[in-house]
């Protein structure tokens, strides 16, 4: 599998290079308790990392929702580790992609229906199936001004990632199939 610092698009000039920045695990369950926290040992389980609780941001009434009660689970990747799980998401989509999943700023959003599809991954009785959300952010170096906590600043709009240039990011280091 290749290293993170491999997986670059490179361009012309080294600081338009685009390589993947984070990558973003994401399971809704909708309700806390004993499903919450079978969401969150399968997350722990996949991808090597503590998750965190991500609480309600408003009050749903139908729904049975409070605001502030946990009702998902998520976990950030970064460098090695989100590689090696991007690769198995990827892999259970069939290195298929929406041109829908992508935004304006090159970030990549899509869906696994059930975590068996994952490569290496059985069915538990006791854990049940569960869908996830994968969210992949691309960047490129000197990004981090924009983001620091302590002397911000604005970044030019040719560092920021485009669609187009995340779409040819995952044809062409990735091998994955836009539709």
């Amino acid at each position: 599998m290749p290293s993170w610092k491999e997986l670059v698009l490179t361009k012309g000039h080294p600081m338009q290079r685009i390589y993947i920045e984070k990558v973003v695990v994401n399971i809704g369950v909708g309700t806390g308790g004993e499903k919450l926290e079978k969401a969150a040992d399968l997350l722990k389980e996949l991808t090597g990392a503590e998750p965190s609780k991500r609480r309600a941001k408003r009050s749903i009434k139908d729904f049975g929702i409070r605001k502030g009660e946990p009702i998902g689970v998520a976990v950030t990747l970064r460098r090695d580790k989100a590689v090696e799980f991007l690769t198995k998401a990827l892999q259970a989509v069939n290195n298929r992609v929406k041109r829908t999943s992508f935004d304006e700023r090159g970030n990549v959003c899509f869906g696994i229906k059930e975590h068996i599809l994952l490569p290496g991954v059985k069915y538990d009785p006791a854990v049940g199936i569960w869908g996830m959300d994968v969210c992949v952010k691309l960047a490129k170096p000197g990004l981090r001004v924009q983001l620091r906590r302590r002397r911000r600043s604005k970044v030019g709009k040719r560092q920021l990632v485009t669609r187009e240039e995340a779409i040819e990011f995952f044809q062409k280091i990735l091998g994955v199939q836009v539709d």
